[in-house]
Formats: structure tokens, C-alpha cells, sequence
């Protein structure tokens, strides 16, 4: 018998006696930074929902033992500023496009900027030198000043919300991994007992969009039998410009014009958390993120990465409570004052919105953050997360990563589109600020007193206390 010697090739060439053993194939490490603004969640384990008996309000304690994987999260809710980078994209996409429209010059190869007036500005298109900047021609002006709005009565000139259209698509990697959707008929039955039908025909559905010829923003749910890995891929619009009018709206009888026409725009507000941002919207700035992480962040091409996105209602308690079931609130005690000052933005008393120091949203960092370093994780504004809402909560979700999910279609009914809010805001007493408290809101709608924060799951380990890697 001829013995043979087992021999491995590394990546550089060079060989390797293996003895014939399994020594592993290891991937090349790509070390990715920790994400602009965000904190490091430790993977841990709590009891996810209220702990306590209050008669009061009529909650009973209905605790379920959860863990979670490491994460990372935003340390304060996304501002207005960093919300108007992504409106702001947005605007440049459609402009560029215009100026690739003969009607409009005809040429795609121009970056648009602002001078020290600011006025539009495009640069002279010689690439063979250092591109020196000119005033944008009658046709470019033409077709930067469409995307903007003049109110013909007060003369004020504004970007047209109208315009402000995002169309994203995303790949439905848990409907493609189901067994049931396999296209090979042989790999959806495991029991050998039964036998596969290859006529089956496998239901698919997927969300799709289109703006049709009156202009309008058609996004619909459409249901087909299964063909190609093209019924997993999703597209969506999104009109992603904050409903100013969310503060006159949400109160009436009150003199709140001034937030309506300033808070989103005026620069006084750059660090106050956006509002006026549905659960579709914020979905939406997520999808953003992601693909500007991926186009800037140096990454190998073709290379995976986990996406930024809403957090999950676990995620967030776990977070807001530092992964501890002994407090109510993100601060390491049960009550709202340390030395005399409100640790939260909300509201104290009876119609006192100012004696914790605001009236309205505060800047996101005005108070102390928690233990895990997350700011306003109580007060301010509530905050989305990507859980359907329902009355049973913690009981139907998994004890592995709990989640609750349900892609609404457009022509479900509208008590299927609640989504999960967390953590209070300025306008709330309390007792709705609390860590362990749950609330919703309809996904398409708009309030002065919800905003939002992303997440990203950590790839990898991290240490988690007492614990190994």
C-alpha cells in the first residue's frame, strides 16, 4: 500500500506538513472600527418587563428571563443635524440627476456645494487639473432652484418636502432561509416519510414601488409564486422630510408655531433629537446609514456587513436598564432628583414642563447618561424600535434575542401597523418614562415627542461580565 503525506498550501505558496489533521481554514481578518457615536453593548441576560405590583396603573408583574448578543448603539437619539445629512443627500441625488437632464445642461459629472454666500456653486469639468470652482450656469441654477419651494404668499423659500423621495431595497434573508421556500422541492420536507411534490407552487410575498404617471408614491404588497432569488429583494419609497406640522397637530389651542417653522431648520436646534419622523422614516435613515457606511467606511468590496438599524424592544430595555432588573429608570435609582436636579427631561408637574430646565425636547446629552454610557434613555423623546406591537409582548418572543416582527402590507388593517415605543418623553409624567414601560404608536405617524436611535449587532465576541469569550 502507498503511503501518502498530507500536504497544505498556504495563501503565500509555501506548503505545510498537516500530518493528514484538520488544522482549519481561517478567514482574513478585517478589523472594523467602532461606529461613529455609538456605544458597546455587552451581551448579558435580564428579566425583560415590569418587576413590580402598582395598583395604581394597573401593571402586574410579567417578567420573562431574556439575552442578548453584544450591540452597538447610539449614545444620544439622531439629531436634527445628523437627520438633515440624510435629507440633505437626498436633495444633492435629485439635483445631480437634473443635471444630467438635457432640459437641464445635460451633464451628470458635477458635485454641488454652497460658497460663503450661500449660493450653488458646480466645478469647471477638466480632470486632467485641480478642478476650480465657477457659478452654476442659468441651466444649473435652474435645475438646483427646482427642488426648492417659494410660498407664494410669505415669499419664504424652503426645500419642497414634497420632493424629498428615498428609494431603498433590502434583501428579506429570513423569508430566503426558510425551508418551506427552498427551491429545490426535495430540500422543504426533512421526513423521508414524505414524499416531495415538484408541481408545488410556492407563494411569494414582497413589497414593491413605483411613482405613477401623476406623480404619486405607489408602494404596495404583491404576492406571486416563487421563481428566482429576485422575490426576496424588496423596494420601497419613502418620503423622508419631517412633518414640521407634527407640533401644531399634536397640540391644539397652543401657540407652537415658532417649533413648526424653526426646529427642524433653524441651527439653535442642530443638537435637539429630530421629531416628526414616522417608523417608516426612521427605517428609512437606517437603510441610509448602512449604505453610506458601506460606500465610505474602506471596506473590502463585496464584503458583509451587519446593517445599522432600529433596536429591538429588548434590545432597548436591556440597554436603558444596563441589563439590571432592580431599577425602573436608567439611573441607578428609583428616584428623578440627584442634589436637587431632574436626571431626565419630562414633565415633573402639573402643567410645569420647566422645572426640570426645559419646556420642550432639551439638547440630546443635557443630562447624565447611564451606566452603559446611553443618554436620554428616559424623557425627551420616546423612541421607535422595530417591534411590532402587541398587547402580550415578552410572552410570544423567543428568550434567544426577543424580537416580535410583522411586515404590514399596505392593505392590512391599520391595528396590524403598531409599532413599539420606549422611554417617554418631554411631554410625559413619570411614571411613562420608566425603563420597563411599553407604549405604541401607528408606523406612519408623525409626533413632536418621538424620534429615534439606531443599533448594529456586533460581529464577534466581546466580554461580557464574569464571563469567558
Amino acid at each position: 500500500m502507498l503511503a501518502v503525506k498530507a500536504t497544505l498550501l498556504t495563501s503565500c505558496g509555501r506548503s505545510m506538513m498537516g500530518g493528514g489533521e484538520v488544522t482549519g481554514a481561517r478567514s482574513a481578518a478585517v478589523n472594523e472600527p467602532a461606529p461613529y457615536g455609538m456605544v458597546l453593548v455587552k451581551r448579558g441576560a435580564f428579566e425583560m418587563g415590569p418587576s413590580d405590583k402598582d395598583s395604581l396603573w394597573g401593571m402586574m408583574p410579567d417578567t420573562k428571563g431574556v439575552s442578548f448578543d453584544a450591540f452597538w448603539m447610539d449614545q444620544t437619539e439622531i439629531t436634527n443635524a445628523q437627520y438633515r445629512q440624510f435629507v440633505y443627500w437626498v436633495r444633492d441625488s435629485i439635483i445631480r440627476e437634473r443635471l444630467a437632464d438635457p432640459q437641464y445642461g445635460g451633464n451628470d459629472l458635477f458635485k454641488i456645494t454652497e460658497d460663503r454666500y450661500g449660493e450653488p456653486v458646480v466645478p469647471h469639468l477638466n480632470w486632467n487639473r485641480p478642478i476650480p470652482w465657477r457659478r452654476a450656469s442659468e441651466d444649473e441654477q435652474r435645475a438646483i432652484e427646482s427642488i426648492y419651494y417659494t410660498n407664494p404668499v410669505t415669499g419664504e423659500k424652503k426645500l419642497d418636502p414634497k420632493q424629498m423621495l428615498f428609494t431603498y431595497e433590502w434583501y428579506d434573508y429570513t423569508t430566503a432561509a426558510l425551508r418551506k421556500n427552498r427551491f429545490d422541492p426535495a430540500e422543504r420536507i426533512r421526513n423521508t416519510d414524505i414524499k416531495p411534490d415538484p408541481d408545488e407552487v410556492i407563494m411569494i410575498s414582497k413589497d414593491t414601488a413605483y411613482i405613477d404617471e401623476e406623480g404619486r408614491i405607489i408602494n404596495e404588497t404583491i404576492t406571486r409564486p416563487l421563481s428566482s432569488e429576485w422575490d426576496f429583494l424588496n423596494t420601497r419609497i419613502i418620503n423622508i422630510y419631517p412633518d414640521e406640522t407634527c407640533w401644531i397637530n399634536d397640540f391644539k389651542n397652543a401657540y407652537n408655531e415658532p417649533y413648526m417653522r424653526m426646529y427642524f431648520q433653524h441651527p439653535g436646534y442642530d443638537d435637539y433629537p429630530v421629531v416628526g419622523v414616522s417608523w417608516e422614516q426612521a427605517t428609512a435613515f437606517c437603510e441610509w446609514r448602512t449604505n453610506l457606511y458601506k460606500t465610505s467606511g474602506n471596506l473590502p468590496s463585496g464584503m458583509a456587513i451587519e446593517p445599522f438599524r432600529l433596536p429591538t424592544e429588548g434590545e432597548w430595555e436591556y440597554a436603558a436598564r444596563t441589563g439590571k432588573n432592580e431599577y425602573k429608570y436608567p439611573w441607578a435609582t428609583d428616584g428623578l432628583q440627584s442634589n436637587d436636579c431632574f436626571l431626565g427631561n419630562f414633565k415633573p408637574g402639573n402643567g410645569n414642563y420647566t422645572e426640570d430646565g426645559h419646556l420642550i425636547t432639551s439638547k440630546v446629552a443635557s443630562f447624565s447618561p447611564n451606566e452603559f454610557g446611553l443618554y436620554d434613555m428616559a424623557g425627551n423623546v420616546a423612541e421607535w424600535t422595530a417591534t411590532v406591537y402587541s398587547e402580550s409582548g415578552p410572552r410570544q418572543m423567543n428568550d434567544m434575542n426577543p424580537d416580535l416582527r410583522y411586515n404590514a402590507a399596505r392593505e392590512d388593517p391599520y391595528a396590524m401597523k403598531k409599532k413599539v415605543i420606549r422611554g417617554g418623553s418631554w411631554k410625559d409624567v413619570a411614571q411613562f418614562i420608566r425603563s420597563d414601560m411599553r407604549a405604541f404608536e401607528y408606523q406612519n405617524e408623525t409626533r413632536s415627542y418621538i424620534g429615534f436611535r439606531c443599533v448594529r449587532t456586533q460581529i464577534g465576541f466581546s466580554r461580557s461580565k464574569g464571563g469567558k469569550k
